[in-house]
């Protein structure tokens, strides 16, 4: 008589948790629903803010770069970035053994420290060269459109956490695409002042080295290191 022994090797099955992405997820629709509901008409010139001038003329005028508005906006441009960059360091460092949690807090962290020192510089500058009103509507272009992109980039992370798992190819191409959309906005709002930075090509040339393109080459050597 044999008795046949089937011997079962366990394998460690490794879960990620998407419960605190879908928290977090929520946060930025449970702002974007505060917002429309706060600013409605805000809100709605500002979601035609490629198609239409309407926003930063009439949104404008006052050049609040720090209204409530833009504020609530930017924890969702926040989100969104931060989102989008921790899924490319989820695909490219899978054997990472740091907390999903603590690496997306990080990252999060990181940027808006980078963001907000950046635009605290901007104010800087402005103010000691006299510059404020002319800073203070770049700023408001800027972070305007800054948060539009956020806007759009909830999109594709919705797909990449939920639907799809995104290629090397996907992601190397959503960044680029990130990039030239930066890159566009800029020059964008250098167009609407054209007449102000005609007449001052020396601060916009020095200006354009040391505040957009110095704090990008210092972040890509520190985070390459």
């Amino acid at each position: 008589m044999c008795i046949k022994v089937l011997i079962l090797e366990a394998v460690e099955r490794n879960v990620v948790s998407l419960d605190w992405i879908t928290l977090t997820l929520v946060g930025a629709f449970l702002l974007l629903a505060i917002v429309k509901t706060a600013y409605p008409q805000r809100f709605e010139d500002f979601l035609s803010l490629l198609s239409s001038n309407k926003f930063m003329m009439f949104r404008g005028k006052k050049n609040k770069a720090f209204h409530p508005f833009n504020i609530l906006l930017f924890f969702v441009h926040l989100i969104s970035f931060s989102l989008l960059f921790y899924l490319v360091f989820n695909f490219f460092w899978k054997d990472s053994t740091l907390n999903p949690v603590f690496v997306f807090i990080r990252i999060a962290t990181a940027y808006g420290s980078f963001v907000l020192l950046k635009i605290g510089l901007e104010k800087i500058i402005g103010n000691v060269f006299n510059l404020d009103t002319y800073i203070d509507s770049y700023l408001y272009q800027k972070i305007s459109y800054r948060n539009f992109i956020g806007l759009i980039l909830l999109i594709p992370s919705l797909i990449f956490v939920y639907t799809y798992t995104p290629t090397a190819i996907i992601l190397y191409t959503l960044l680029g695409i990130l990039a030239l959309t930066n890159i566009f906005s800029l020059l964008l709002i250098y167009r609407k002042n054209q007449t102000l930075i005609t007449g001052n090509w020396f601060y916009f040339i020095l200006y354009l080295c040391a505040l957009e393109i110095a704090p990008y080459i210092i972040l890509y050597k520190l985070i390459t290191i």
